[in-house]
């Protein structure tokens, strides 16, 4: 059986974390692990995380930074210190559903190929109600059902990140091709899918395994979307690189997106000795080629009024 490890990182947590704890407690199948890194905590965080170590001193393991290091290299850190073969990682402020690891677990035993895996999960409010709202991660269900082909790594780095990782675990093997996380410009849950996707090694399941948390004081939120039929097909238009019908609107936006993530690319220090950043920006590159090649067949005259403004 394989062992496992839980990566959290808290900073002023309180509000929420012993739920969040306590649901990672009461898996089917239990964790071996969980390491936290308390980001200097000015709240009651380090007394809760003081008080489950002492009643589960086998379990956790704390650290707590003597400089705020902030999400991405915390996650680092806590990433680094875990020792078993496969890692979740976990917020402070959402609740994992029992079966979580359970669901993982099928995966990563099935699939050896696999070393990434992200899920959906549900909404809820700071009452735990649950929020009827498309979501991120509902668009490869999406597809799958109007049999839309798609490739992660080309959605992850031409569209935007859509694995997040809250919903996230991996195997232990890869840390070495993950970290150390760039050190600008890219969050740690968008790098492992970028990494991972390239290599083919990732999965997304589409089952929700956790309840992801809505609340005025999270630092990363923006994942859901109006549940409206409109809202749905607009999502499959704009995760779906190549939809033959994209709207000028989309277009521009594309466009955009695509000026952004290569200056991106471009202003980290020696990016082209990274082969990541090198297939990002090959891949990036080939489908301006493609979105300029297809707008100038299609519509000839919006392809010129582009070439003046966005080009």
């Amino acid at each position: 059986m394989m062992k496992t490890s839980v990566a959290m990182c808290t900073f002023n947590g309180e509000r929420f974390l012993k739920k969040q704890l306590d649901s990672i407690l009461s898996q089917t199948i239990p964790i071996d692990e969980i390491i936290i890194c308390d980001d200097s905590s000015t709240d009651g965080t380090q007394k809760i995380l003081s008080e489950y170590q002492i009643q589960f001193p086998h379990l956790f393991k704390v650290y707590i930074n003597d400089d705020t290091l902030k999400s991405v290299k915390n996650f680092e850190k806590a990433i680094s210190l875990c020792t078993n073969d496969i890692i979740f990682l976990s917020d402070q402020d959402d609740l994992w559903l029992p079966s979580k690891v359970e669901s993982f677990f099928k995966i990563f035993q099935k699939s050896t190929e696999i070393d990434v895996i992200a899920s959906s999960a549900y909404i809820i409010d700071e009452n735990e109600n649950r929020i009827n709202k498309n979501t991120i991660w509902d668009i490869f269900s999406f597809f799958k059902a109007r049999n839309i082909q798609y490739k992660y790594f080309e959605i992850f780095n031409l569209i935007g990140n859509t694995a997040t990782g809250a919903n996230m675990a991996f195997r232990k093997s890869i840390i070495n091709e993950i970290i150390p996380f760039p050190d600008q410009h890219y969050h740690h849950d968008e790098w492992i899918a970028l990494v991972s996707s390239l290599k083919n090694r990732f999965y997304f399941l589409d089952e929700k395994t956790g309840s992801y948390r809505i609340h005025d004081l999270q630092q990363i939120g923006g994942v859901f979307f109006d549940n409206k039929k409109n809202e749905k097909s607009r999502l499959i238009q704009r995760f779906n690189p190549y939809n033959p019908d994209d709207s000028l609107r989309l277009l521009k936006r594309r466009f955009s997106i695509l000026k952004k993530e290569k200056n991106k690319i471009l202003s980290i220090k020696n990016y082209h000795n990274n082969h990541t950043f090198a297939e990002m920006l090959q891949s990036i590159e080939d489908y301006e080629v493609y979105l300029k090649t297809h707008l100038k067949q299609t519509r000839p005259i919006a392809y010129q009024i582009f070439k003046l403004l966005y080009f």
